[in-house]
């Protein structure tokens, strides 16, 4: 799965593999239907995701729901994937950086057939890199507060799903912008493209999450 930028009435989420190439898969918008845009960003605060999956720009038919099932703030989400019919395709759970004994943010997605794999939020050697360089970031950031330019260093986003020791999903710069690629068979598109929509509205403090729009 790759998110493919900006498309009619939303994001779009197109099916990837190991190419450069993709194709549009679904166009995906927030959920508003429970209190309109300032509930949802209120909600989302606390960790909260609610957003469709469409066929088409046009909202022909709907592939995927992703609901929060529980949220606290600071800790960890569980999201569920349902289908179009509103079957259980998958629960994902997100736990922040720093929270239930994980240093860095941690991403489990399960099936509903079973199948599970978990991820880490960057490579630790990365992370060891951005950390050291901080002083740097801050001196660069303040820069560009003063002179309207320039830019600091993303902190490390790569996230490499693993299963029994395999990896199966992997979260990574596609060239253009970051990409969730599916390295081993048995994962539902609906679920990959949800996951890949749920990772993209967590981008951090120096990103810019899809669904945190006015």
């Amino acid at each position: 799965m790759r998110t493919n930028g900006t498309a009619q009435q939303g994001h779009s989420a197109g099916a990837g593999g190991g190419d450069a190439q993709s194709s549009t898969f679904a166009y995906i918008e927030r959920d508003l239907s429970a209190g309109g845009n300032d509930a949802y960003r209120a909600a989302r605060k606390d960790g909260a995701r609610s957003f469709l999956l469409w066929t088409d720009p046009q909202r022909g038919r709907l592939l995927a729901r992703v609901v929060t099932r529980s949220a606290t703030k600071r800790e960890s989400a569980v999201f569920e994937v349902l289908g179009g019919a509103g079957e259980s395709l998958a629960l994902i759970t997100h736990e922040r950086a720093m929270s239930n004994g994980h240093g860095r943010s941690r991403w489990t997605v399960q099936q509903a057939d079973g199948r599970t794999a978990a991820g880490v939020k960057g490579n630790l050697f990365w992370w060891y890199v951005w950390w050291l360089l901080f002083p740097l970031w801050v001196a660069i950031a303040v820069g560009s507060l003063v002179s309207g330019s320039g830019d600091i260093a993303r902190m490390p986003r790569s996230i490499r799903w693993k299963a029994s020791g395999e990896e199966v999903l992997n979260w990574t710069d596609g060239g253009v912008e970051f990409a969730l690629t599916t390295v081993a068979d048995g994962w539902d598109p609906r679920v990959t493209a949800a996951l890949a929509a749920l990772v993209k509205s967590h981008e951090g403090w120096l990103g810019h999450p899809w669904d945190d729009g006015q």
